[in-house]
């Protein structure tokens, strides 16, 4: 490797290193001018206390510029602070009087009509949710017992034990335009938790998996098919939005929680030396 090249990868290097501010490195100074630099103005961190001038004040117009040109989307996200900030502040809140508010309610209002006045498509809709829940059961419980990848089914059991938790600790009045059926999951019209939705966690863990086993057209499928369980469940009443919304979340993070909750367990038994091979 020549001088120029391993300048230009120590100038990339500096630039993954730092990337919400434009590298000197990457306009030719050294790694040592810039350490030289660091030391001048006495930056350094000691028993996790930060000694030195504040960030704020090295900032430079061209350090805006440049984060609002390369980070779009946390730019983005600030302006929606500010935006939903606004609308809190000034938005009337519903009455005692007066059912929620809930946008997904008024998206499938016509869905909703139709699933009321007939309660045969209501019935088979129902029938088929059911199915597609015990294809999320099988699947993630399948990758356990079969293929001894227990993260799902770990995933699986965090997710409902603290949808549980949070189902007892606020309990929410159910809709009152509610459309139930027997065949729906749970089946036979039992009371449910409706904060927040296992039938959407449920299948956001098992279509991560599948895309961390690259089983892409499954887990496009799954997706799918959840989008659908959605617009059926605000068709219904059976779950308001953000049910829906903080179940996509919770199957994301129980998904990382299990993922962290092995590898800790991995690394415990690799210190311990009782890591067992396959």
């Amino acid at each position: 490797m020549n001088a120029a090249d391993a300048a230009a990868t120590s100038a990339t290097a500096t630039l993954l290193r730092s990337p919400y501010k434009r590298s000197d490195m990457a306009n030719g100074e050294s790694k040592d001018v810039n350490i030289k630099a660091k030391k001048k103005i006495g930056v350094h961190v000691n028993s996790g206390v930060y000694h030195g001038k504040a960030s704020f004040k090295k900032w430079t117009l061209d350090d805006v510029i440049y984060v609002a040109r390369n980070h779009r989307i946390p730019c983005f996200f600030a302006a929606g602070l500010f935006f939903f900030m606004y609308v809190e502040y000034t938005l009337r809140m519903v009455p005692e009087s007066s059912p929620p508010f809930d946008l997904g309610f008024i998206v499938t209002r016509s869905f909703h009509r139709a699933l009321a006045s007939w309660p045969e498509l209501n019935a088979i809709l129902a029938a088929l949710n059911t199915v597609f829940v015990v294809m999320q059961a099988v699947y993630i419980i399948g990758t356990w017992l079969v293929e001894g990848r227990p993260r799902p089914s770990i995933a699986a059991l965090f997710m409902f034990t603290c949808r549980g938790i949070l189902g007892c600790s606020t309990q929410l009045p159910l809709p009152q335009e509610f459309v139930g059926s027997g065949v729906d999951f749970p089946v036979g019209n039992v009371s449910f938790f409706l904060f927040f939705s296992g039938h959407v966690a449920g299948s956001v863990i098992a279509s991560l998996d599948m895309r961390r086993m690259q089983r892409w057209g499954l887990a496009w499928l799954f997706d799918t098919l959840n989008l659908l369980q959605a617009v059926r469940l605000l068709g219904t009443r059976g779950h308001y939005t953000i049910d829906l919304a903080v179940g996509v979340g919770a199957g994301i993070l129980f998904d990382l929680l299990a993922g962290k909750y092995e590898e800790s367990k991995r690394k415990s038994a690799l210190v311990s030396g009782t890591l067992k091979e396959g």
